[in-house]
């Protein structure tokens, strides 16, 4: 299965925004420049009170459909 590295840096504020189905998919770019989308609900996994911060994979299935996020460090 395919897997994209990626940083991303969401404030708690946008995160909840993302949380409550105002926002419907991420936007972000992967650690080689790729523009990576994937579904906003894959953050609920990852998140912590401050929001998301940080090295993830992404990992998707050889369609292109979002199966995991992993934490990186």
């Amino acid at each position: 299965m395919p897997t994209i590295d990626v940083v991303i840096e969401l404030s708690h504020d946008a995160c909840l925004a993302h949380y409550e189905g105002r926002v419907g998919q991420v936007h972000t770019r992967s650690l080689d420049g790729r523009k990576v989308i994937f579904p906003a609900e894959a953050l609920r996994r990852v998140v912590t009170r401050d929001g998301v911060h940080g090295r993830f994979r992404l990992t998707f299935s050889d369609a292109g459909r979002f199966i995991a996020i992993q934490r990186l460090g």
